[in-house]
């Protein structure tokens, strides 16, 4: 079972994607696309689709495992946050593969153990659950394979169904 994990942001987006085999986690690919500061915020959507497609094509995940918009105290940040998420619901929803959608606490939960768990502690979590020399950055990277690790972890049985 292939999940790809993507945690959304305007000026930077983390993917990550895993292949979950019974109780083992095998990273297969990580990166984080860069938007910048000066792009309009419907090219980064295109380009957002644009990689999801990509990323589907080539890995052919079975699940997008997605994180929750979030409240903040900015709006404006909050908004560009869901244009991005929503360009990631678009494409999936158009190449026909299912999302799933986690908060930030229960990604910590599931990876860590612990809901308020800091960057570099899901960082080390997922560097030793993936087997990985070094762990993953930036932080971007690290937040999009755990939200793949979080669904792994959070639905094995729907993980045996697909």
């Amino acid at each position: 079972m292939i999940v790809l994990g993507v945690d959304p942001g305007s000026r930077v987006t983390g993917l990550g994607v895993i292949d979950v085999q019974g109780n083992r986690l095998i990273h297969i690919h990580s990166e984080a696309l860069r938007f910048p500061a000066d792009q309009p915020i419907g090219a980064r959507m295109v380009r957002m689709v644009d990689h999801v497609e990509k990323l589907v094509t080539t890995y052919r995940p079975q699940v997008i495992s997605l994180e929750k918009v979030f409240h903040a105290v900015n709006v404006k940040s909050t908004l560009t946050l869901g244009y991005m998420r929503g360009a990631v619901l678009y494409q999936a929803s158009r190449m026909g593969i299912p999302v799933a959608e986690y908060a930030a606490t229960e990604v910590k939960v599931a990876v860590t153990g612990y809901g308020r768990a800091e960057k570099h502690q899901v960082q080390d979590m997922v560097r030793m659950l993936l087997n990985l020399a070094k762990p993953p950055k930036p932080h971007d990277i690290s937040d999009a394979l755990a939200l793949a690790i979080c669904h792994a972890h959070t639905n094995p049985a729907a993980l045996r169904d697909l």
